[in-house]
Parts: structure tokens; sequence; C-alpha cells
């Protein structure tokens, strides 16, 4: 039932929804997110919540956007009157102002092109939905949220659709440092049945078209950049990330990789052919000393023990005489741990055989995963999937982002000496490889 002037009238709408579209529009969050693949229904659900929002703010002013004017009246504004028209909704439309007015409710939609954001400015919305987002620039996203102020309105929203391109400010928002207030809704690949009902190779077809890495960011919505070379390209979080507890019996590993800002370490565990990556800890301008502060607050004693790994350049002096495995060695001495086993390498080894084995854990050819991280691990998640090569080389690009690759780096010392292939020998003890 929807109100309109005063009473109540039902409108009964065509919509089969998705179970993802199901759980977008049960949403009750002010800021809220669809991201799918092509063909999960995205304009669909963007068209039905602008509607049903519409409805629920009877005579307030909505506001429906896309990156461009062409994209605005060529896709979202004919999907949302083909909606509308479908279902018999009475509605007026000035295509001069391109404004939408809902006859049931008085309600008006604004239709307008973002990609001059600051005239977005000025009168007060109820709510507004972008079509999308991932090519719209996000201070038109921010100049929406400070328009999202009408006192009059029943329920105050801001929302957009989206396919996945690369880590921009639309992954960030919404899904790496999402914060209070926000929610997404990740639309799996293949769902969409009605697609699959129609064209049954709409998606096979599209694996001739796209090379593998625009395949996975378009038609199986995966998060990815297909900009430049990805370091640990065998990362993916359905895969890789699960909630892990420390086993008391089994050894703790710490592996550090010697920074001054940030001081940066990862806290692990091996069972089997497992690595298993419990936390992580980073410390902005902090010293050896105080990085081990820090472990012992989180990990005050282990039956198991302790293992520490490491680059080899903490095994240079330092100019008070002493090396960082030194310190930490004498650190240890007095607590509960006492003797801590090093494993640390004289020198290190090749990045490119370190990050390939790292891959390899992480998925390997044969299709299995071997490495698995906390989801409280967000640094070590963000390097598997931001750390990139530079253009047109296998040099890590370590300046785009100070704060990136420290723990991966970390990482990599310990996966190098637990799970490096043995070089293996023949029967007169000549290399086999």
């Amino acid at each position: 039932m929807e109100r309109a002037a005063g009473d109540t009238r039902r409108r009964d709408i065509i919509y089969s929804q998705l179970p993802s579209q199901r759980k977008f529009h049960d949403s009750k969050a002010r800021f809220k997110g669809f991201s799918g693949p092509i063909g999960s229904g995205k304009s669909q659900a963007l068209c039905h919540e602008a509607i049903k929002l519409s409805y629920l703010n009877p005579g307030r002013q909505g506001l429906i956007g896309a990156p461009t004017y062409p994209m605005l009246r060529d896709a979202t504004l004919t999907t949302f009157l083909e909606v509308l028209g479908a279902n018999g909704l009475p509605y007026e439309f000035n295509k001069a102002e391109s404004v939408l007015v809902m006859k049931d409710t008085g309600s008006r939609i604004y239709f307008r092109a973002v990609d001059e954001f600051e005239r977005l400015r000025g009168t007060n919305l109820a709510w507004f939905g972008l079509d999308e987002l991932s090519y719209t620039a996000e201070e038109a996203w921010l100049r929406l949220e400070g328009r999202l102020r009408d006192p009059l309105a029943t329920r105050l929203c801001g929302f957009g659709v989206w396919t996945p391109k690369g880590f921009d400010w639309v992954y960030k928002r919404f899904i790496r440092d999402c914060v209070s207030g926000y929610e997404v809704v990740l639309a799996r690949p293949y769902e969409n049945r009605f697609v699959l009902d129609k064209i049954p190779d709409f998606y096979e077809r599209l694996k001739s078209s796209y090379d593998s890495k625009f395949f996975e960011q378009e038609v199986l919505g995966e998060y990815l950049n297909v900009q430049s070379g990805m370091v640990y390209q065998g990362f993916n979080r359905a895969r890789n990330l699960r909630p892990l507890e420390v086993d008391m019996s089994l050894p703790l590993f710490w592996a550090l990789d010697f920074n001054v800002d940030p001081m940066s370490s990862i806290i692990a565990q091996k069972k089997g052919d497992e690595v298993m990556v419990l936390d992580e800890i980073v410390l902005s301008r902090a010293s050896t000393e105080q990085a081990c502060d820090e472990f012992m607050k989180r990990c005050p004693e282990h039956p198991g023990g302790l293992v520490i790994y490491g680059d080899a350049t903490g095994q240079r002096l330092q100019t008070a005489g002493t090396t960082d495995y030194r310190i930490i060695k004498q650190y240890f001495l007095r607590t509960a741990y006492g003797y801590p086993k090093f494993r640390v390498p004289a020198s290190n080894p090749n990045v490119r055989e370190r990050i390939a084995l790292v891959n390899t854990k992480l998925f390997s050819a044969r299709e299995e995963t071997h490495l698995f991280v906390d989801p409280r691990c967000k640094g070590l998640i963000t390097d598997f999937e931001e750390v990139t090569f530079k253009p047109d080389s296998s040099v890590i690009d370590k300046e785009r982002d100070s704060k990136r690759t420290h723990l991966s780096d970390a990482l990599g010392y310990l996966i190098w000496q637990e799970c490096r292939p043995q070089v293996s020998f023949g029967e007169q003890d000549r290399r086999l490889i």
C-alpha cells in the first residue's frame, strides 16, 4: 500500500526479484549500493528502488542520475519509463526540464547527468539514485549526499548501482573502508535466470570477446585492476578470507618487514600445507622494540612456541652497534617465550620467485588454496588487491602508495622459508633442477 496526497493507494508491480535484488531493496541503510556483473539486473534494481522511494515519500523530490547525458537518455531514463509503462503507473514527464511527476503521489523526480557535479547543489532531496556509479566522479556523489536533507521525507536514502571497475573510490567507500550507514549487495555471476532462459550461452559467448581479466570484472563481477599488472593475482576474497583462531599446539610465526614508517609484521601459523594469517601489526614511526611491545600485547604467551621471520636487512648493524634481530632476541629473553627460533635468510630471495610462491599458495594451477587470511588483516588484504607492477615491467610499484607492499613482503619472507621447493639431487649428488 502506498500513500498519496492523504489517501492510500495500492499498486501491483510486475517484478520477479532475483535474490540479490531482493536483498538490495530490503536494505534499510541510508546509503546503499548494488554491485554486479553485466546481466545481473542492476538497471531494474535502480528503477524499482526509485519508484518505491517515490511512493514512500509522497510529494517530495528525488533524483536519478547517470555519468553523462547520453547514458542518462539512452539507458537510465528509457528503462525507467519502460518500467512505469509496463506497470501502468501514471506520470507526467516534462522532457524540456527532464522532470517527471508521479501522479499517484505528486512526487517529483529529476533526471540529471552528473558529469558537471557543481550543478548538483541546491534543492533538498528525499532520495537519489545513480546509475553506473563506478563511472561517476566521487565529487558528484558527495554533492548529492549533501542534498539528502529533506526534513519532511519519510525515508531518506541515497543509492547507486554499478559494475566493478577496479579499486576505485566506489570500491573503497562501499567495500574496503565501508563506513557506518553504508551497505552494499554483491550480485553473483550467472544469477540472472531470466537472461539465461532467453540466451543460454550469453556468458559463454563473452569469453571469446573479453580477455581473462576483463571477463572476470564484467561477467563475474570481480574487483581487480585491469589497467596494470596485479602482483598477487591469485588472491580472491571468497577463496582466501576466513575467520581464523589460534591453535595453541602449533608455533606462532611472526614475520617482519623492517621500515621506520610503517613498521609492519604479520602473525601466522602453519598446519600441513596451509598457511593461516591470523593478525597484522602496523605501527607508524615505531622502533623494533615498540613492535615487540605490540606483539606481546596481542600474544603475551603461547605454549606452542615462537618462530621469527623477516628480510635479510634486519641483520645489518644499526648506528647503536646492534641489529634488529639482536634487539628482538634480547627482548624475548625477558618474556615467557625465552629463546624463539629465527628463520632468516642470509640474503633476500628473488622477488619474482617469492611472489610466484605466494601466488601458488593463494591459488595454484591445480586450483588448490593453501593460504588463508583472517578478515581483520585489512592492510594485507589491501596489498593483495592493490599492489601492482610498474607498467610493462616485473618491478613492484612501491612509489604509488608508501603504505603498501610491507605486509605482503613480510608474509612472502615467511612463505619462502617455510614453503619453497627444496633442491633435489640425483643418486650421485647431481642436481636434477
